[in-house]
């Protein structure tokens, strides 16, 4: 670990180009449409397509070799199995055919539903024989292929919606089924309506009032794929973790309409809200957390309400509205988790140039100067969707004396986004150091 050091200094510009360079990479797009799988329309009626890219480095597992997009998220499937998130046969009997359909989303949508289903079927008999631990099981990976199955459907139309509703519908059953640990369906209130979320209790302590993480999402996660980064193995060390699908996330943004904002604070500070009501919470040893995206999310929250003890950002963001100006510019030849068209969606934009607007205040320098809690910032060396000058320049700001800069090397593993090459070497970097701060 790194304290309060500097590790690299990298002067190179992010991209500033003209109103004329941004127009033309739209250019760029609609040129390179025949290369590219199926487009999108937006509300505008133009179409954006979203290229195969292949990964830039070769030191990390690739199912599909020729595309990062879909090598990345499958990693991300493979890497939940500690937790019960997966099973290698199951993702293998899902992704074998699609190695013929590469870039097909369509397919991967019918590939990973049809496995969900074949696994929440399994489930279901299970139940029906009343054999609670093998249907809490198989629910569990049922509602991890189906919310996978729907992650790159945009837009989201009725199949997407329902293959969804049904993951989340296996996790709570899962929740009802399982032996351990606890979770509680919860609901934060939230301007006047709520966001959902999962109280996970803590385990291995006898304390009647316990510390407690709020656990955030990113740009294309669910409280339901974060429950399998590790969350388990939190709670056994005695720190209860609330689970939320904020604002442009999870049911947030399909089922209730919350489009993604910058003032992230405004749900962060909810969630704390919530907490300090619960009787078996530790108001003066709640924590905030995020994975991604999270990276903005949880400092933000940390640095706008000085009641969060402890902030870790699983992976840094320092102005997202220049990671997304590069990506529009490459005619999203670049690396990323989900297509390109999924930004205007979550930020309720009518189209990129749209989205791009309303990304303005997504930067986090002048905010995390404020911060004064411990903090733990983690980034992979070979991260190819974030670079590491900008979680370096986020990790300086940060005006925490308390503040740790984890870089996972190419060496030790990890080093890819959000160590989602070795899941649980990045979780017990983390979770330990919150039994040390919390």
């Amino acid at each position: 670990m790194i304290q309060g050091m500097s590790i690299v200094t990298l002067p190179e510009k992010l991209f500033t180009g003209s109103r004329e360079r941004l127009d033309a990479s739209f250019a760029t797009m609609a040129a390179t449409e025949a290369e590219n799988r199926a487009g999108v329309p937006s509300i505008k009626g133009e179409t954006y397509t979203m290229a195969t890219v292949m990964p830039k480095t070769a030191n990390w597992f690739t199912y599909f070799p020729e595309d990062y997009r879909w090598s990345s998220a499958v990693s991300g499937i493979l890497g939940s199995a500690p937790w019960g998130g997966s099973d290698v046969g199951e993702v293998d009997r899902a992704c074998r055919p699609l190695r013929k359909s590469l870039g097909d989303d369509e397919a991967w949508f019918e590939a990973w539903r049809a496995e969900g289903e074949r696994v929440h079927a399994l489930a279901r008999t299970a139940e029906d024989g009343g054999r609670k631990i093998t249907a809490a099981a198989a629910y569990l990976r049922a509602c991890h292929y189906l919310q996978m199955a729907e992650r790159f459907r945009t837009p989201k139309d009725k199949l997407a919606l329902d293959a969804y509703r049904e993951g989340v519908e296996c996790f709570h059953r899962f929740a009802r089924l399982t032996e351990r640990p606890r979770i509680e369906v919860v609901e934060v209130p939230y301007q006047g309506g709520s966001l959902p979320a999962y109280f996970v209790h803590a385990e291995n302590t006898d304390l009647t009032r316990r510390s407690c993480m709020v656990f955030f999402d990113g740009l294309d996660i669910t409280k339901e794929l974060q429950y399998l980064r590790g969350v388990p193995d939190l709670v056994r060390r005695g720190i209860a973790c609330l689970i939320v699908d904020g604002p442009g996330t999870g049911e947030a943004i399909r089922f209730r309409g919350h489009y993604l904002r910058h003032d992230y604070e405004v749900a962060g500070s909810a969630a704390l809200d919530y907490l300090v009501t619960r009787p078996d919470v530790d108001a003066a040893r709640i924590g905030v957390m995020a994975v991604s995206l999270g990276g903005y999310y949880a400092p933000r929250c940390a640095s706008m309400d000085a009641r969060f003890k402890a902030c870790i950002a699983w992976g840094a963001i320092w102005d997202y509205h220049a990671t997304w100006k590069r990506r529009i510019e490459s005619g999203f030849r670049a690396s990323m988790s989900v297509p390109g068209h999924h930004i205007t969606w979550i930020l309720g934009a009518s189209s990129l140039e749209d989205a791009l607007a309303k990304l303005e205040g997504f930067r986090l320098d002048g905010v995390v100067q404020r911060m004064r809690c411990a903090f733990l910032l983690t980034h992979g060396a070979d991260d190819e969707q974030i670079p590491l000058r900008d979680a370096q320049a986020l990790f300086d700001a940060v005006g925490s004396a308390d503040k740790t800069f984890r870089i996972f090397t190419t060496e030790e593993g990890g080093s890819q986004h959000c160590q989602r090459g070795y899941m649980t070497h990045g979780t017990s970097v983390m979770y330990d150091w919150l039994a040390e701060k919390l």
